[in-house]
C-alpha cells in the first residue's frame, strides 16, 4: 500500500533529512583529526638529538629508538643538531609543526643548564615542550687523560689547585653536560682552568684519549669502553652509589670530594602542542623500551639509570625539569666566567 505525502509533511521530511546531513559533516569535521592521531605515526618520524654522533644522547637515543620504531611501526631517523650546547637543537625541535613526526632527546643541558648559560635562550624548557617521559640517567665521571700525574682523586684535586693556569679542561660546547657539571668540580675546588670546547662529547673524549687535553667530566655511556682499555683514567662517579658498569671506581664521596654530586639525564620532548593521544603513544612506546630485555641491557652495559614506571610519566619529566632548573641555575651562575 503507497503512502503519499503532502506538501508541508515532505517539506518536513526534508528538513530532518538535510539536518541529519549537517549533523553527520560536522561529526565527520570533528572526528577527523582524532582519526588521524589515532592513526599515527603514517610516516618516519625525525628524533633530534642535540649533539654530534658517538655521544652520550646520540647513545641512548639510538638504543631506545631502535626498539620504539617497531613498536611503532615506522622509522625513527636520528638528526644531530649542534651547537650553542644543544640549543640550536633545542630551538629548531620548538619551532617544529606539533604533530609528532619530529621529537627530541632534550638532557640536561638543553633543558636545565641552559637557563643560567643563555639569558637570550629562545625557548622556556618549562613551557615550549610537551614532555614524553625519561631515558635514562647517566652518572658523571671526573676523568683524565691517561697519563695524568695523579694516582687518585685527592692527588688530582691537589695537582688542580696547584697548576691551576697550566692545565686544559675539555668539554662539549658550553650548556653541555660536560661543561656544566665540570664548573661544579671547578668550583668545588675553586679553580678557573683554560677550557677547550668541542662540537659534542665523542669529539672531546677522542682529544682526552689522545692526550690533547688534561681532564673533562662525561657521561658512563662514553667512559665505559676507554676507561676498560686504559686509555684514559676514572677518578670517582658522582653519585652516591659506585656504578656497576664500572665498579672498581669510587664514588666521589669515598674519594673526598662529597661536593660534586652530577648525574645527568635523557628524555624525549615534542614540540608545545602536540596532541595528547599522540604523547600517549610516545610514551608508551618508551615505555615499553625501557621495559625490553635487550633494550634494557645495552643501558646497563653502559652503566645507565633506567627509571621505573613511576619515573618515565611526562608528568614526573615535567617536574624534573622545573627542579632541575632550580638546582643548576645558582650553582652555573656562581662558577661560570661569562658570572
Amino acid at each position: 500500500m503507497r503512502h503519499k505525502l503532502n506538501g508541508g509533511s515532505l517539506r518536513t521530511r526534508l528538513q530532518q533529512l538535510a539536518r541529519g546531513m549537517c549533523g553527520l559533516l560536522t561529526l565527520g569535521v570533528m572526528t577527523t583529526p582524532a582519526l588521524a592521531q589515532t592513526d599515527y605515526p603514517t610516516r618516519t618520524i625525525t628524533l633530534i638529538v642535540p649533539f654530534a654522533a658517538g655521544g652520550p644522547t646520540d647513545v641512548v637515543a639510538r638504543i631506545v629508538a631502535n626498539h620504539m620504531s617497531r613498536t611503532l611501526g615506522q622509522q625513527i631517523v636520528i638528526e644531530n643538531v649542534v651547537g650553542s650546547g644543544g640549543t640550536t637543537a633545542g630551538t629548531r625541535a620548538m619551532r617544529s609543526p606539533p604533530d609528532g613526526y619530529t621529537i627530541m632527546m632534550g638532557h640536561m643541558g638543553t633543558h636545565a643548564a641552559a637557563v643560567a648559560l643563555y639569558p637570550n635562550l629562545a625557548y622556556n624548557p618549562s613551557s615550549d615542550f610537551e614532555p614524553i617521559g625519561m631515558a635514562a640517567g647517566m652518572p658523571v665521571f671526573i676523568l683524565a687523560r691517561k697519563d695524568f700525574p695523579a694516582k687518585d682523586l685527592k692527588e688530582f684535586v691537589s695537582y688542580l689547585r696547584d697548576n691551576g693556569s697550566k692545565v686544559n679542561m675539555a668539554h662539549a660546547g658550553v650548556g653541555s653536560v660536560a661543561f656544566a657539571t665540570c664548573l661544579l668540580l671547578n668550583s668545588s675546588i675553586g679553580m678557573r682552568p683554560a677550557m677547550t670546547p668541542f662540537q659534542g662529547t665523542g669529539p672531546a673524549m677522542n682529544a682526552l684519549v689522545a692526550g690533547r687535553v688534561d681532564y673533562m667530566c662525561d657521561q658512563v655511556v662514553t667512559v665505559v669502553a676507554p676507561v676498560k682499555a686504559g686509555t684514559i683514567r676514572a677518578y670517582a662517579v658522582g653519585t652516591a652509589k659506585r656504578n656497576p658498569a664500572l665498579p672498581d671506581v669510587p664514588t666521589s664521596i669515598e674519594a673526598g670530594l662529597p661536593e660534586f654530586q652530577a648525574s645527568a639525564w635523557n628524555a624525549l620532548f615534542a614540540p608545545k602542542g602536540t596532541p595528547q593521544s599522540i604523547i600517549v603513544k610516545l610514551n608508551a612506546a618508551l615505555g615499553l623500551a625501557l621495559d625490553d630485555k635487550d633494550t634494557r641491557k645495552q643501558l646497563l652495559d653502559l652503566g645507565g639509570d633506567i627509571p621505573n614506571a613511576d619515573g618515565r610519566t611526562p608528568q614526573a619529566l615535567a617536574a624534573l625539569v622545573k627542579s632541575e632548573i632550580a638546582k643548576w641555575t645558582p650553582i652555573i651562575r656562581s662558577a661560570s666566567p661569562a658570572h
